[in-house]
């Protein structure tokens, strides 16, 4: 019993870290229609950023509030990426599939040299206040307290996202385009504010992935954001692109599925199932779990 309680909670920590990801990843192409490969490079900005500060930024590190601000750095500085890239390489872009795709994949690999040129290609020790390196016991099994740490914000974040596109008039403008982007546009709305900001948005949530999987790895490195931007995308395409929703339960599915196989199983069998799940999502609901069928 302890084991399998163990195995679901750090499934689900698992399954936190890919949503935040992955949440953000399904805004941007059910509003933008961007496939965006190098989100990753906002989670590896947003790890460095909070390793940075922790060690230099007056204040921020430790235990406690030093430890939030060291975070906030790391998700102002892959959020200004975020737009930045939006604003510079993708607005020029948008209905240019091929190109959007080249620059974002090219991108990604520019920014993995610059963060390998700039502090290493090794992983670097993640300052991680003690706590998290604590466990918790709940229901007689040893939690560790970094995946429940990442289960408690992709919760808050979830929340957060469905608050503001239920209820704020910017998330109506999300929720109408990611429905009908050419009605919006042909009501007067400016679309490219609300892609902005959706950038913004998924930015935010990627560097707050970087951030807290440098606590729940215990490591950051270059390549950590491709690493998770691959099953990122495959949350994204189980859950339905567009639908945050949708990636929280694919995110779920994927995170336990990986972690119970792992165990019980081989070492990388788990990753081998989650692919055959992918492929069975693809032949029997294309659109995803929340995804709406496409109509000619």
């Amino acid at each position: 019993m302890n084991t399998i309680v163990l195995l679901t909670l750090t499934g689900l920590g698992l399954a936190a870290l890919y949503f935040l990801v992955a949440s953000g990843l399904s805004l941007v192409f059910g509003l933008a229609d961007v496939l965006n490969f190098a989100h990753g490079l906002f989670l590896g900005v947003g790890a460095y950023g909070t390793w940075w500060a922790a060690g230099n930024l007056p204040g921020a590190g430790g235990e406690g509030l030093g430890f939030v601000l060291a975070v906030a750095f790391g998700v102002a500085a892959g959020t200004l990426v975020a737009v930045l890239v939006e604003l510079v390489l993708i607005r020029p872009l948008y209905s240019r599939t091929i190109e959007q795709v080249l620059v974002t994949v090219g991108l990604s690999l520019a920014g993995v040299a610059l963060l390998q040129a700039t502090w290493g290609a090794d992983a670097r020790p993640f300052p991680r206040p003690a706590w998290t390196r604590q466990v918790t016991g709940i229901l007689g099994a040893q939690v560790p307290n970094g995946g429940l740490l990442l289960i408690v914000a992709a919760a808050a974040v979830l929340g957060a996202l469905l608050a503001f596109l239920r209820w704020t008039r910017y998330g109506l403008i999300i929720r109408a385009g990611v429905e009908n982007r050419e009605m919006v546009t042909a009501l007067g709305i400016d679309v490219r504010r609300a892609f902005t900001l959706v950038f913004a948005i998924g930015g935010a949530a990627a560097a707050l992935a970087g951030a807290l999987g440098g606590v729940y790895f215990g490591t950051v490195s270059p390549g950590q954001g491709g690493s998770l931007l691959i099953f990122a995308f495959i949350v994204v395409v189980i859950g339905g692109m567009g639908s945050v929703v949708g990636s929280a339960y694919a995110a779920v599915a994927v995170g336990l599925l990986q972690q119970f196989v792992n165990y019980y199983g081989a070492s990388g069998v788990g990753d081998l199932c989650v692919v055959a799940l992918l492929a069975v999502v693809l032949l029997l609901r294309p659109q995803g779990i929340a995804g709406k069928v496409a109509h000619a």
